[in-house]
């Protein structure tokens, strides 16, 4: 698994973190019952202070895709699997978007509008 952070990026580090994790799992390279780094790790190998590494596991708990267990770390929940089922639509979305001028961060609002 390969997380990457860009510390010049306007994007908190933690949404980094996260959305390098949810990549993974789109990609299908992490599955359920994976686990993740411990956020010391973590934070050491990408040298972020480990409350940022958390925040980042707590957002993606937060989201269903990953449990957090004292003593036993953070691993992908079954919850994740439709995600990776849902990877090409996605991507189909995504273009289809970026071939009428839709941002994909206009798709992404435009999506989270949707359920509520």
């Amino acid at each position: 698994m390969l997380i990457r952070v860009d510390p010049d990026s306007p994007r908190p580090l933690f949404e980094q973190i996260a959305a390098s994790v949810r990549g993974e799992v789109l990609a299908g390279r992490l599955g359920p019952g994976d686990r993740l780094p411990a956020a010391r790790d973590l934070a050491d190998a990408i040298e972020v202070n480990v409350h940022t590494a958390l925040r980042a596991y707590q957002e993606l708990r937060d989201e269903g895709l990953v449990e957090l267990r004292r003593g036993r770390g953070a691993m992908i929940s079954a919850s994740a699997a439709p995600l990776a089922e849902l990877a090409g639509e996605i991507t189909a979305l995504v273009r289809r978007g970026a071939d009428l001028g839709v941002a994909p961060a206009t798709l992404a609002a435009l999506i989270k509008e949707m359920e509520s």
